[in-house]
């Protein structure tokens, strides 16, 4: 009976502390060596375009990114983030430096804060992403608003700020 309680026990709080690592926001750094938790932004709705310098398709998530972040350009109630997957590790084949990381930025004219993923798996496992580029938005609680938006197809008749103005317009 002794061991069944102890057992239990250790059960309970193995559980206990899995729940509560999954529960804990994920805190991104900026190229500014700001620390950002973007959960943590109440009462504004944030749009995450998470997404990679070396990827191509993110140069289309960033043109995608840029024309919303003038749509909504003025308000204190939606904030704009590209988190970069690039790994921080010089030995991975998706290394980027902040300075890739900066002149990719700079290549697209973005003019939102731009937060590293250092190693891309934080926003992938926390998101539950399965593709990249994509798009998430966290409503004015800081939870996620229904399912990734991804699949970006540069050639697609679909405008893709259409879809997450839509998104956005519903939570403010």
């Amino acid at each position: 009976m002794k061991n069944i309680k102890l057992l239990s026990l250790t059960l309970s709080l193995l559980f206990a502390m899995a729940l509560s690592t999954a529960a804990q926001n994920i805190v991104f750094t900026s190229l500014d060596g700001d620390k950002i938790d973007v959960e943590a932004q109440k009462d504004k709705v944030v749009v995450m375009a998470i997404g990679a310098s070396w990827l191509p398709l993110s140069n289309d998530q960033a043109d995608t990114i840029n024309k919303l972040a003038k749509r909504y350009e003025g308000r204190d109630d939606v904030i704009f983030y590209f988190i970069a997957t690039d790994s921080a590790s010089s030995k991975s084949k998706n290394f980027g430096s902040d300075d890739d990381i900066q002149k990719f930025a700079k290549r697209n004219k973005m003019n939102i804060t731009i937060l590293r993923d250092t190693d891309g798996k934080q926003s992938i496992q926390k998101y539950k992403l399965d593709q990249l580029p994509a798009f998430i938005i966290l409503d004015k609680e800081g939870k996620p608003d229904g399912d990734p938006i991804g699949g970006i197809d540069p050639f697609a008749e679909i405008d893709t700020s259409e879809i997450i103005s839509k998104r956005i317009d519903k939570l403010l």
